[in-house]
Formats: structure tokens, C-alpha cells, sequence
């Protein structure tokens, strides 16, 4: 999930030739311009036409970087994912894991507006095709957040605990966003409801 208003920059390395620099650019760009399009005119409605005449591509250039329009939201996913992955790698192994996972959970969670999740949450579950990779999705940062655990708490004896954390972790992510889209009117943020049920698995531990 990225921020519809202000898109992340998945950042440049010294390294890089102006080949590969171009080719991220555009990458980016298409990316931007199709999420942009979806949140506007809707997932089903935008034609990968509409997003390359927009970008200023081909269709055919199109498919060089992204095989469909659901690739334009897993990428928007890795995003997001590589910058919670990122934080928590920087946290001091002195803390408890699942405390970690919380702090860094909430802290991006509460980057979005309750009008951008609602946004972003419509977006998602207006395709089939897209709720079907959605739980894909979260088997696949259940593996990625566990990885990152281990990377941090390197002790082979915490690996169960590591594993159950990561699994409690989406769990709890799952859990929070149903409940925010089932909330009465004034909606609480999802940051809220993160906290709330990190919260409730302590104190019930």
C-alpha cells in the first residue's frame, strides 16, 4: 500500500549507470500513473492504455516493466514493505521482537489518513484478481518479516519464537484492518487498532 498523495522514492545508488537510473525512473513513473488512475477512475475502468498514453509509453514498453496492472500494486506493496523491513532491521536486538514488530507496524500504518486507507482499501478489494493476491500477499511478508527477525535476534534458539511472532504479527495486521473497515461511524485510524490488539495479546499472554 503506498500513500495515494505522495508516492515514495525507492531511492538511487552511486553505482548505477544511467541505463539503469532511466529504467527505475520510468519504472516509477508508470507505477504512479497507473495507482494514480486506479484511485480515480477505478481498478476495472483504467485500461492499460490509459496508463501508458499517461505515462507517455507504448503498450507494447509497457510490458517491459510490468506484466499487468495488478504487478503496479505489488510493486506499490514492495515499496512499502522494503521501508518497514528496513526500519526494523535497524532495531537494537535488546528490544522484544514482537515489540519491535509492533512499534514498526504502527509507525507506518499511522503515515496514511483514514481517506487514504479507505482509498487505498476500496482499490484493493474492487478486483477478484486483486484480493486473491492480497492473500498471497500476506503468506509472503509473513516469510520476509521472519527473515528480517532473524537478521536482528540471531540467536538459532529463537528461531520458533521468531517464527511465531512473525506469524502472531500479520496476523494481528489482518485482524486490525478487518476490524477498521467493519468500525461505526467516527472511524478510528487503523493505527488505533493495531495498537489496541498488540496490546490485548500482552496483556492475555
Amino acid at each position: 500500500m503506498s500513500n495515494p498523495d505522495r508516492f515514495p522514492d525507492t531511492g538511487t545508488t552511486s553505482a548505477e549507470g544511467l541505463r539503469e537510473r532511466k529504467r527505475r525512473d520510468t519504472r516509477q513513473r508508470i507505477a504512479e500513473v497507473g495507482q494514480r488512475l486506479f484511485l480515480v477512475n477505478g481498478y476495472e475502468d483504467t485500461t492499460l492504455d490509459a496508463i501508458a498514453a499517461e505515462a507517455g509509453i507504448s503498450r507494447r514498453t509497457f510490458f517491459s516493466y510490468f506484466k499487468s496492472k495488478d504487478d503496479i500494486i505489488l510493486f506499490w506493496q514492495q515499496v512499502d514493505s522494503e521501508k518497514l523491513i528496513d526500519d526494523l532491521l535497524n532495531t537494537s536486538p535488546d528490544v522484544s521482537p514482537l515489540d519491535a514488530v509492533r512499534d514498526v507496524m504502527i509507525k507506518h500504518i499511522a503515515r496514511y489518513t483514514t481517506e487514504q486507507m479507505i482509498a487505498v482499501d476500496n482499490l484493493m478489494r474492487s478486483s477478484a484478481s486483486l484480493l486473491a493476491r492480497k492473500q498471497a500477499y500476506y503468506a509472503e511478508q509473513e516469510q520476509v518479516l521472519f527473515s528480517a527477525l532473524c537478521e536482528v535476534w540471531r540467536q538459532p534458539e529463537r528461531r520458533a519464537e521468531l517464527r511465531m511472532v512473525a506469524m502472531v504479527s500479520i496476523g494481528i495486521m489482518r485482524l486490525s484492518l478487518q476490524a477498521w473497515r467493519e468500525q461505526a461511524e467516527p472511524r478510528k485510524p487503523v493505527a488505533t487498532f493495531l495498537s489496541d490488539a498488540f496490546n490485548s495479546l500482552k496483556i492475555n499472554l
